[in-house]
């Protein structure tokens, strides 16, 4: 293959770069839960995008203090069970302006080695008042691997029904060389309104 050659003096003068591909977000599902027990996405995981990401907009759950969470499948949706270590770390301030704080959380919050749903939002449930939300975002990579573990990073912003911000912050990974094909999003308890939307980005 030849080199590209560009004729402008220094790199802050170039336009435009030909045949580089822009790793751009590419939508490829939109799902709209209404008292909705969970959202699955059980196609469009595979190989041909190295990230996916998920956009949580306005998740409500229908009960008070309830936890977002998610889980893996590596047989199309049959079983979400693919086992997880995983860390967490909050951030809250009240309205008031009092009990700021930035802490680890293993409570509601870290896994170790567990099959269980992994809290997205973490420390404190998300309030089922009028105005109450969810919103965020994750990313899971390369889920399609049959080499690697799957790693995912979210981060999530809730309004508590005490009228406080609660930031989460979760990393961790699927402990399996399986592709995993499928995921599912709930809450620990009840059902919830929102939309999800899934991505795929691929790797320069």
């Amino acid at each position: 293959m030849p080199l590209l050659y560009h004729n402008n003096n220094s790199i802050s003068n170039v336009t435009s770069f030909a045949q580089v591909p822009s790793g751009s977000p590419v939508l490829l599902s939109t799902a709209t839960a209404s008292a909705s027990s969970s959202i699955s996405f059980t196609s469009g995981i595979d190989s041909t995008y190295d990230v996916y990401k998920f956009e949580f907009i306005d998740i409500h759950p229908g009960t008070t203090n309830a936890f977002f969470q998610f889980n893996l499948s590596t047989d199309s949706g049959s079983n979400y069970n693919v086992t997880k270590t995983s860390t967490a770390f909050y951030t809250s301030l009240y309205e008031y302006d009092a009990y700021g704080a930035v802490a680890y959380t293993a409570y509601q919050g870290a896994l170790a080695q567990s099959t269980s749903f992994q809290n997205l939002a973490v420390n404190a449930g998300t309030g089922n008042g009028a105005d109450n939300n969810l919103a965020g975002s994750m990313f899971l990579y390369n889920p399609a691997s049959t080499v690697y573990v799957k790693h995912f990073i979210s981060v999530t912003n809730e309004y508590h029904n005490n009228e406080a911000s609660w930031g989460s912050f979760v990393a961790g990974y699927g402990n399996t060389t399986s592709a995993t094909n499928a995921i599912r999003f709930q809450m620990n308890t009840g059902n919830f309104d929102g939309t999800i939307k899934m991505y795929g980005i691929k790797a320069w």
